[in-house]
């Protein structure tokens, strides 16, 4: 899966997508608008504890500075290449709501975890395409962690940060999925196949690891752990069959 993912000159795919996510911006106002950010964290031990954990976890995984996407997509086209980097944008910024959050609960951000290593070193193994998916993958499997938190979260700051993230999210997986189907698109059926298993393993992998970090949190949600896996890998399988279809 080396091959560069081409959407050609010109491509109104991507020069769409550099509109959603220039006007994405003032939906973010918007939103954290409406969030007293300085509100105390009036919370149990034990549900303050699940959600530094939690979002400890998540912040490392969304502060990656995205150079070595971008320089996968170097042979993209403009359009696509731009709309990768406000993705990377959007992803830094959630890294910096969780920061927020880790402030609002009182805890420090981590310096490192071995699964976001682990993730780090998969997402770049091979290519472009490759890194996409792998993207897609840990995306598709936290969306119904980011929905019940916003639902959910047992405080106006942490429901929040929910929405602001839930919202993008959403929309992130559509991207991918436009960018992914081009990668793919000139695969045999078979191929598609043997491609789809691979990647339900590593699904599985990636939303057994969010289940065994966050299930305190899921937890102080009104998610079971059990419940969440299964939507995790239903939330996966929609995409990876919007791909390959």
């Amino acid at each position: 899966m080396k091959a560069a993912v081409s959407a050609g000159v010109g491509d109104p795919v991507f020069e769409r997508w550099v509109a959603h996510f220039a006007a994405n911006r003032a939906r973010h106002e918007a939103i954290e608008a409406g969030v007293d950010w300085d509100a105390p964290a009036d919370l149990p031990d034990a549900v303050r504890t699940a959600f530094i954990r939690s979002f400890q976890r998540f912040e490392l995984g969304e502060g990656g500075d995205g150079a070595h996407l971008l320089h996968n997509a170097s042979r993209c086209s403009a359009a696509q290449q731009e709309a990768l980097r406000m993705l990377v944008a959007e992803e830094q910024e959630h890294s910096g709501l969780f920061q927020r959050g880790l402030r609002h609960l009182g805890a420090p951000p981590l310096a490192g975890h071995w699964a976001d290593r682990v993730f780090t070193q998969l997402r770049r193994s091979l290519g472009l395409r490759t890194e996409l998916a792998v993207f897609l993958t840990a995306e598709a499997v936290a969306m119904p962690y980011f929905v019940v938190l916003a639902r959910c979260g047992p405080d106006e700051v942490i429901r929040g940060i929910g929405t602001r993230i839930a919202l993008d999210e959403e929309h992130h997986l559509a991207f991918q999925i436009d960018q992914l189907r081009l990668g793919f698109a000139a695969l045999p059926a078979l191929v598609r196949v043997l491609l789809f298993g691979v990647w339900w393993c590593v699904a599985v992998g990636a939303a057994t690891v969010v289940a065994i970090d966050h299930g305190a949190a899921l937890r102080t949600c009104g998610l079971s752990v059990g419940s969440y896996w299964g939507a995790a890998l239903r939330s996966f399988r929609r995409a990876a069959a919007a791909v390959l279809a």
